[in-house]
C-alpha cells in the first residue's frame, strides 16, 4: 500500500532515440522553408527595382504576400509577359522588402497596383488591381504606344 509521503512509482518517461531527433528537426526546417519561399513573388519576376529608368518599358506590380489581390495580377500578368518578351520588364515590388516598400510609398501604391514606366523611367500611368488581361493590354498600349505591342502568336 502506497502511503501519502512516498507517491506510487510511475515509469520513466519514454523519450525518442536521439538519432531520430536530428532528422525531425531537419524536416521541420524544410517545411518551415518551403512555406517561407512560398511567400516570395512567384512566377521568376525580378524583385530589381534599379531596372526602372534602364531604357526599356518597364511594367511594376506591387505585391503583398497577405493579400490576394497582387496574386490575382500576377496571373494576369503570368497570361500576358510572353507577348510581351524583349520589349517590357515585368518586375514585382514586393512590398515585404524595404526598398519595395519605400517605393510603394512614393507612388501611393498598394497591393495588386500595377505602374507603367517609360524606359528614361518617368511614370507612364498606374493601374489600381486590374482585373482582366485586356485592361492590362489597353494600358500598357496607352502608356508604350507601339513600342510594346504584344507579337502575333
Amino acid at each position: 500500500m502506497n502511503s501519502p509521503t512516498n507517491p506510487p512509482h510511475s515509469p520513466p518517461a519514454r523519450s525518442a532515440p536521439r538519432w531520430i531527433k536530428w532528422p525531425l528537426i531537419l524536416f521541420a526546417l524544410g517545411v518551415i522553408g518551403a512555406l517561407l519561399w512560398r511567400q516570395l513573388p512567384g512566377a521568376g519576376y525580378p524583385t530589381d527595382l534599379s531596372k526602372i529608368g534602364a531604357g526599356r518599358a518597364t511594367l511594376v506590380l506591387t505585391h503583398d504576400s497577405a493579400y490576394l489581390s497582387g496574386s490575382e495580377v500576377m496571373e494576369l500578368m503570368n497570361g500576358i509577359r510572353a507577348d510581351y518578351a524583349g520589349r517590357v520588364d515585368f518586375l514585382v515590388a514586393s512590398l515585404s522588402m524595404a526598398d519595395a516598400r519605400a517605393f510603394a510609398k512614393r507612388h501611393a501604391a498598394r497591393d495588386g497596383d500595377v505602374l507603367l514606366f517609360a524606359g528614361d523611367g518617368r511614370l507612364l500611368g498606374m493601374l489600381n488591381q486590374p482585373s482582366s488581361q485586356d485592361e492590362l493590354r489597353r494600358a500598357m498600349a496607352e502608356a508604350f504606344g507601339n513600342s510594346a505591342q504584344p507579337q502575333p502568336r
